[in-house]
C-alpha cells in the first residue's frame, strides 16, 4: 500500500537511509531516541558518505537548535510564514526521533480534544463502562504512553482552551483519564515524548496562545530561503519527484522555472533583484506554492501537448496561487505580466498575459 500512497510519511521514504544511519551511529543517544543528536542531523542536512540525501534547504543552525530543544524534553515551536516547510521540518525532526512521524494533530476551528487526547468506542462504553478496553488512545495518549514525538499541526488556528489541554503533559508529563480507577487513570510519559508544534505568523492573533503554554515550549522561526540559486534548485528537485509520481517523464525546463522562481520571489518581497520596487502580492508566494505552480505547469505542458511546460502555462497557472486572498491580487499580476523583460521566457510570459482570467 506505501507504493501506491500519494505521499508516504518520512520513514517510509526514507527508511533505507534512517536504516543505515542506525547501523553506523556509535554516539551516545538522548534516552528514547532511535538516533544520537549527531546521525539525526545527518538525516535531515544529508551525509554523502552514507548516501544520506539532503532533505531541509535552510539554516543547518536551526536544525542543531531544534535537536537541543527536543534532547531537553521540552516542546518545540516551529513559527513562520506559510510555505516555509515547518510541517516537513516536523515530520523530519520526529522521524528521525521517534522512527516515526504519523502521531500528528492538524489544528483547526473544529479540533477538539477528543482527537488530542483520547475517545471512547461508545459500544462498548455503554455495554461494559469505561475501562482501557473501551479507551480510543489518541496522538497525544499514544505519543506518551510510547515514548514517541507527537507532531500538532498549525496549534495556533485550534481555541485557546483546546491548546491548553497540552499544558499538563507537557508540564507534570501526565494525563490524567478521570472516567478510568486505579493505575490506568494516569497516563505518564515514557522516556522520548515530547511535542513539535507548528504556528503561521499569518494567523498570529487568532488565537494566540497562553502565557502558561508559551513557557512549556522553545520558539524556532523559520525563514524564507534567502539565496535565489538555492530556492531555484529546491523547486527544480521538488517539481521534478512530484511530475514523476504523476507520470510525467519530462523533467522541467529550467529556463521556464527561473522566471517562475524569480516571479515569485519579486511578488513576495515587493521588488527585483535591482532593488526596483514591484507590486507586493498579499497572498502567500512561498517556496512550496513555487513548487505547486511548477508541478502544474509541467502537468498542463504533458499531458495537452506532450511537451514539457512554457511560460504560457505559467501564466494560466499563476491566477489561482495569486488571487486566493484578494482580487487586489490579480490585478497587481496583470501589471507585473504587463513589463518587458529579456530573454525568450520573459517575452513568452508577456505574450501570454491574455491568459490570466479576468
Amino acid at each position: 500500500m506505501s507504493e501506491r500512497a500519494q505521499r508516504p510519511p518520512a520513514e517510509v521514504r526514507h527508511a533505507d537511509e534512517l536504516a543505515r544511519l542506525r547501523e553506523h551511529d556509535t554516539d551516545d543517544r538522548p534516552p528514547g531516541w532511535t538516533l544520537s543528536l549527531r546521525a539525526a542531523r545527518r538525516f535531515i542536512l544529508g551525509d554523502d558518505a552514507l548516501g544520506v540525501s539532503r532533505k531541509f534547504v535552510g539554516d543547518p543552525s536551526l536544525i542543531d537548535r531544534s535537536l537541543v530543544a527536543l534532547a531537553t524534553q521540552r516542546g518545540l515551536m516551529l513559527v513562520g510564514e506559510p510555505g516555509t516547510a515547518k510541517s516537513l521540518l516536523s515530520e523530519l525532526l520526529a522521524a528521525a526521533v521517534s522512527g516515526t512521524s504519523t502521531l500528528t494533530v492538524q489544528g483547526g476551528a473544529a479540533t477538539t480534544e477528543d482527537q488530542i487526547k483520547y475517545s471512547w468506542n461508545y459500544a462498548l462504553l455503554v455495554a461494559e463502562g469505561p475501562s482501557p478496553r473501551s479507551l480510543v488512545a489518541a496522538p497525544l495518549l499514544r505519543g506518551m504512553a510510547e515514548g514517541k514525538v507527537v507532531r500538532f499541526e498549525e496549534i495556533t488556528r485550534c481555541p485557546l482552551e483546546v491548546q491548553d489541554c497540552l499544558l499538563s503533559p507537557l508540564s507534570d508529563r501526565v494525563l490524567a483519564i478521570p472516567e478510568l480507577t486505579g493505575p490506568e487513570s494516569m497516563v505518564f510519559a515514557q522516556e522520548g515524548f515530547t511535542v513539535i508544534a507548528t504556528a503561521n505568523t499569518r494567523d498570529r492573533g487568532v488565537n494566540e496562545m497562553s502565557a502558561a503554554l508559551k513557557r512549556r515550549f522553545t520558539f524556532e522561526t523559520v525563514f524564507p530561503i534567502a539565496d535565489f540559486d538555492t530556492e531555484l534548485q529546491l523547486v527544480e528537485s521538488e517539481a521534478t519527484t512530484l511530475l514523476r509520481r504523476s507520470g510525467v517523464t519530462a523533467p522541467p525546463r529550467r529556463d521556464v522555472l527561473e522566471v517562475l522562481v524569480t516571479t515569485f520571489r519579486e511578488l513576495r518581497a515587493g521588488q527585483n533583484a535591482r532593488g526596483d520596487v514591484t507590486d507586493r502580492l498579499s497572498g502567500v508566494m512561498s517556496t512550496a506554492e513555487a513548487v505547486s505552480v511548477a508541478h502544474a505547469v509541467g502537468l498542463r505542458g504533458w499531458f495537452l501537448r506532450g511537451e514539457p511546460g512554457t511560460a504560457a502555462d505559467l501564466v494560466a497557472c499563476l491566477a489561482g496561487t495569486a488571487a486566493k486572498d484578494s482580487p487586489e491580487d490579480l490585478a497587481k499580476l496583470r501589471r507585473y505580466l504587463e513589463r518587458r523583460r529579456h530573454g525568450d521566457q520573459w517575452k513568452a510570459l508577456y505574450d501570454a498575459r491574455h491568459l490570466l482570467p479576468g
